[in-house]
């Protein structure tokens, strides 16, 4: 059976949706619920006031909703982080890196490996001859409308559109 691998925009979105419905799922059934009688008493948790066993059932609530709430933090921060250049998230600052190897200029059609892992696609004929650099600092950024994004290479004011595939 074949299997259906999805382009990382879709990955992104569908996790970025899961991990909004976590939060509302946190509560949970009081601990005398969760627990066998036999557990229940082990624990000795049978010789709590009737208030103190509500308040041990709040603070555990309050403790799986803050660890819930900063679980999926770090987890959309990790999405969005790893997939950003396949989305911008609504944020306008550049991603700085640099290309590894050589830069031989632009050209519709080349592609660039950066320091971070990410992999770019030049989109138009945004041309720069004769440039060889080692290593070049570039700056990605994007644009104020849409999911397009555009490439600077340090010490040169051309900019070329570009596209993320890996």
């Amino acid at each position: 059976m074949p299997t259906i691998r999805l382009h990382p925009f879709w990955n992104a979105l569908m996790l970025l949706a899961l991990l909004a419905l976590v939060p509302a799922a946190h509560a949970q059934p009081p601990i005398e619920q969760q627990m066998t009688p036999e557990q229940f008493k082990a624990a000795g948790l049978d010789k709590l006031s009737p208030q103190e066993l509500a308040n041990l059932n709040a603070w555990l609530n309050n403790t799986l909703e803050v660890e819930t709430t900063r679980a999926a933090k770090l987890a959309k921060d990790k999405v969005e982080s790893e997939n950003r250049g396949f989305l911008s998230f609504g944020k306008s600052d550049p991603i700085v890196a640099r290309i590894t190897g050589e830069f031989r200029g632009f050209a519709r059609g080349r592609s660039w490996t950066l320091d971070n892992g990410q992999v770019w696609e030049q989109m138009d004929a945004a041309s720069l001859a004769g440039v060889r650099k080692t290593d070049p600092q570039v700056k990605i950024t994007p644009s104020l409308v849409g999911n397009n994004w555009y490439m600077q290479v340090e010490g040169y004011n051309t900019r070329a559109s570009v596209r993320r595939v890996k």
